[in-house]
């Protein structure tokens, strides 16, 4: 069951460039959350109108940490912080990923898909394999090798590992669970390619409330239009129908 949080001011700890358009954000606070829960921001007054969902990429005692790309009015805000300056943050919303007796993994993710998946692996016991996949150059890799077995990278340029998709490079080798975050239509390919019970997604969709009031962020599912904001954003592959 999601979640609801409440609305609650933080401080800018840092907020760096890591990539091409790509920035990592920490807040100063003691915060909550699980592996696979987010956050709405706002750092401006009436326009834009609605904060900005962003997954949580890692939590400790003293601070909260978000990886997000700009990509357009609101991010680009977000982008011109620095240390010191103050925003708004609702949460943690949704619901997070499970992995409770998992002991040998996959983590597939898709360009900006893998903010979230540094939480996760600390959460993960035993083995984890990385499959990262990138439109051109990789970034935020080097925080995350500490915490997997094996790396496997994929980009449609090919200056990251093979030139390819993610699901190009994916092998299922026997593994308990895949965690996997990024666009549909690598989760529809990933889906054809690993057993669905065993694939959990974090979907990506446009939200306007991030508590479930609008409706704006449904996906067709086998129980029908789900809520993405309160219902997940981790799904079980096997639940949503990736061809309507």
């Amino acid at each position: 069951m999601a979640i609801v949080g409440s609305y609650r001011e933080g401080v800018i700890r840092s907020n760096e460039k890591v990539g091409e358009n790509v920035y990592k954000l920490v807040v100063e606070g003691a915060f909550d959350g699980v592996p696979g829960q987010f956050y709405m921001l706002k750092a401006w007054g009436i326009q834009p109108l609605l904060a900005r969902p962003l997954s949580i990429c890692d939590l400790d005692e003293e601070s909260i940490t978000f990886l997000y790309l700009v990509v357009g009015t609101g991010t680009r805000i977000l982008s011109k912080l620095h240390a010191g300056d103050r925003l708004t943050l609702l949460g943690p919303l949704g619901t997070g990923f499970s992995y409770e007796g998992v002991e040998t993994a996959a983590v597939v993710t898709g360009g900006i898909g893998i903010a979230p998946m540094l939480y996760l692996l600390k959460h993960l016991p035993g083995k984890v394999d990385l499959y990262a996949g990138f439109r051109d150059e990789s970034y935020f890799l080097e925080e995350l090798k500490p915490y997997v077995n094996d790396v496997y990278l994929a980009s449609d340029s090919g200056n990251v590992g093979i030139c390819g998709t993610v699901c190009d490079v994916f092998e299922d080798r026997g593994y308990d669970a895949v965690f996997s975050c990024g666009p549909n239509p690598m989760f529809a390919s990933l889906k054809k390619l690993v057993d669905p019970k065993k694939l959990q997604i974090s979907m990506e969709a446009h939200m306007a409330c991030g508590i479930g009031a609008c409706l704006g962020c449904t996906v067709d599912t086998l129980d029908g239009m789900t809520r993405v904001c309160t219902d997940g954003p981790v799904f079980l592959a096997e639940e949503v129908n990736f061809d309507a």
